[in-house]
C-alpha cells in the first residue's frame, strides 16, 4: 500500500511515543520531521506536526522525567551529592513566588545555583594556574544560561571545575559564579582567567574589588572569540588568521 497522506485518529501521540521512545533517547534533540519522517515509514501515515511535536515532549518526560519535577528535585540532588562526594560545594538562591503583593505559600522558585564536585576541586591544585569561563543558552522548556569554567592539566586535557545555572548573562550572574569560582577553586593567586569580551564579566570582574585583577589574576580575552569577532565584522579569512596568529605570538617581535 502506498504511504497515505492523511492522518488516522488511532495512530495517536500515546501510540507514536511508545515507538519514537528509542530515538529521543538516543538524540533528544531530534527534530520533529523526523519524527514525521519516521512514522511514515514505520505505519505508512503521515501524522500532523502537532501530534509529533507532542509524541517528542512525552517521550523525553518518559526518559528523562518531567520539566517541573526535574527542577523540584534539585535540591535532593545537591543534597545527595554532597553526602555521597563531601567536600562538594554547592550555593544555590531560591526566590518566593508573589501574586501581586501576596506571597504564594509554600511555592519556591530557582534564581540560580552554583556548584564544583569535590574531585574537581581537587583537580584543580595539579592544573595549570588558568581558567577559562564561558557560557551557553538553555533551550529547554524553562530558559537560562549554564556558566562553567575549566582548566588545563599538563597533559593539555580539559579539566571541568565549575557550574552555575543562572537565568541570563548579566553582571550579577556572572559576579555570584566568579566569587564563588574563588571562593571554592581558585585559591592562589597568579591566576589567568579567560573570557570572551562581554560586557556584564567586565563589570563582575571591576565588582571583585580587585579579586580578578593584578596581581591576584590576569584577565585576558579569548582569542578564537576574536577572531569570530573581527571575521564577523570585516570578512576577510586571511586577515582573521593573522589576527589569531597574533594572540599565539609569545613576544612583541612576533
Amino acid at each position: 500500500m502506498e504511504t497515505i497522506s492523511q492522518d488516522h485518529s488511532k495512530l495517536d501521540s500515546d501510540m507514536i511515543t511508545d515507538g519514537m521512545k528509542p530515538l529521543v533517547e538516543f538524540d533528544p534533540s531530534i527534530k520533529v520531521k523526523s519524527i514525521i519522517t519516521e512514522v511514515q515509514a514505520r505505519f505508512n501515515y503521515t501524522i500532523s506536526y502537532w501530534k509529533a511535536w507532542l509524541a517528542k515532549q512525552k517521550s523525553i518526560a518518559n526518559v528523562f522525567g518531567r520539566w517541573k519535577e526535574s527542577y523540584r528535585d534539585l535540591l535532593l540532588w545537591f543534597l545527595a551529592m554532597v553526602q555521597k562526594m563531601p567536600g562538594s560545594q554547592v550555593q544555590i538562591e531560591i526566590r518566593l513566588l508573589y501574586n501581586e503583593s501576596q506571597e504564594v505559600d509554600g511555592v519556591r522558585i530557582l534564581h540560580r545555583v552554583f556548584w564544583s564536585f569535590n574531585p574537581c576541586i581537587r583537580a584543580f591544585k595539579y592544573c595549570k594556574p588558568l581558567v577559562q569561563v564561558d557560557t551557553t543558552h538553555l533551550y529547554g522548556k524553562y530558559k537560562g544560561c549554564l556558566l562553567v569554567s575549566v582548566a588545563l592539566d599538563e597533559n593539555q586535557n580539559i579539566v571541568p571545575i565549575t557550574f552555575a545555572i543562572v537565568k541570563d548573562e548579566t553582571a550579577n550572574a556572572w559576579h555570584f559564579f566568579l566569587s564563588n569560582l574563588q571562593t571554592y577553586v581558585v585559591r592562589r593567586d597568579g591566576v589567568g582567567i579567560i573570557s570572551d569580551r562581554h560586557e556584564s564579566i567586565r563589570a563582575a570582574i571591576n565588582r571583585s574589588g580587585g579579586d580578578w585583577k593584578p596581581l591576584r589574576a590576569w584577565w585576558m580575552f579569548c582569542i578564537r572569540h576574536i577572531g569570530r569577532n573581527f571575521l564577523r565584522e570585516f570578512k576577510v579569512p586571511h586577515l582573521q588568521k593573522l589576527v589569531v596568529n597574533i594572540g599565539y605570538s609569545r613576544t612583541v617581535e612576533e
